[in-house]
């Protein structure tokens, strides 16, 4: 019915016409395919414009002058010389009147290629006059001390932009959504395969794995990013901390995505991590990393593996092992090595209790 793509049906689809199991397939489309996705948010696009166009009648003094102009035409000319080209007051007439929608027509259709060679896949929404606009890769959305906004990415979820904030729009294609975080805050809520929304800020790339969240980015390009639902990955030049729901980490321009940890942990276990991530007294800090963790806390402990000197890996090794054997055909040896497929396999079982 519906071919390789779903455009066809996008219009019964809005309305509500297709049938429950062809709406479950255009759902299913739509979550892996960018050119029906722009088309669906397209036509919801005309859509609300058109509802909120007012009838309203043109003012009798714009009947008026028609009137008068028409009668004093007829006057003017009221030897008439038929609807050719030919000399006379009317050839000149018509020929004046099909230059003006030959200007008409040129106008339009400049308009619509500037429209298709423009590409506007981003709606965005302002919490003021709760007025959406289509807006190109490469714009800017800017919020003032008293002001939000809201980016809708196409069919995935929503990006609720704060106050004082500056976001610009990036790519979108069928592998991807990106937007760039210059500073303030904004809170996504996605629901799409992994990797496929990413946020780029000046200290590390966001990197959706199914979740909601909030990240903040201060005027230094220092951030934080706090997961309320699902995972993400912070990522930066061959770093990588990964983040469940509940935990929070840390990014810096100079190092980029600090250890993350759970914002239910100890206050000493938190400021022991920070300073960690400083390099202030970081073998002290260590120690009370080490001290104050609970099973939870083995994500913490995980990420500092491969973040402290060989016989520091030994003491975080021993203190994970405590509360979590090591899965069937790992070793000690492979883990110390930093072996990664033997890292995420161990991951992949304490997990359960992050």
């Amino acid at each position: 019915m519906f071919g390789r793509h779903v455009v066809n049906a996008l219009t019964r689809y809005c309305d509500g016409d297709l049938s429950p199991a062809d709406r479950q397939r255009v759902d299913a489309h739509l979550v892996t395919c960018v050119r029906c996705r722009s088309a669906l948010e397209e036509i919801q696009f005309s859509a609300r414009l058109v509802q909120q166009l007012k009838v309203v009648s043109a003012p009798p003094l714009v009947w008026d002058r028609i009137e008068e102009t028409l009668s004093a035409s007829s006057r003017r000319h009221s030897r008439s010389y038929g609807w050719g080209l030919g000399p006379g007051p009317w050839g000149l007439g018509v020929r004046w009147a099909f230059a003006g929608a030959l200007s008409l027509v040129a106008v339009a259709s400049a308009y619509w290629m500037t429209r298709e060679t423009t590409p506007r896949p981003w709606a965005v929404t302002r919490a003021s006059d709760n007025d959406t606009r289509r807006m190109a890769a490469g714009e800017w959305v800017e919020t003032g001390s008293g002001s939000r906004a809201r980016i809708i990415v196409g069919q995935l979820g929503t990006v609720d932009v704060a106050a004082e904030t500056r976001v610009r729009l990036g790519k979108v294609s069928e592998s991807e959504y990106r937007l760039s975080l210059a500073r303030g805050t904004i809170s996504a809520e996605i629901d799409a395969p992994p990797r496929l929304f990413i946020v780029d800020t000046p200290a590390s790339t966001v990197v959706d794995l199914g979740c909601a969240y909030t990240v903040t980015v201060g005027d230094d390009g220092a951030g934080v990013l706090r997961m309320t639902k699902g995972w993400s990955a912070l990522e930066w030049k061959g770093r990588q901390s990964l983040v469940p729901a509940g935990a929070m980490c840390r990014t810096t321009p100079v190092t980029g995505p600090g250890t993350p940890y759970f914002e239910d942990a100890s206050a000493a276990l938190k400021r022991a991590v920070d300073e960690f991530d400083k390099g202030t007294n970081p073998s002290q800090a260590l120690e009370v990393v080490i001290a104050e963790a609970r099973v939870r806390d083995t994500l913490t402990l995980w990420h500092l593996l491969s973040r402290v000197d060989a016989p520091d890996r030994v003491r975080v090794y021993e203190r994970i092992a405590q509360f979590e054997p090591l899965p069937a055909g790992i070793t000690r040896d492979q883990i110390l090595a930093l072996d990664a497929g033997a890292l995420r396999k161990w991951r992949e079982e304490l997990a359960w209790k992050w």
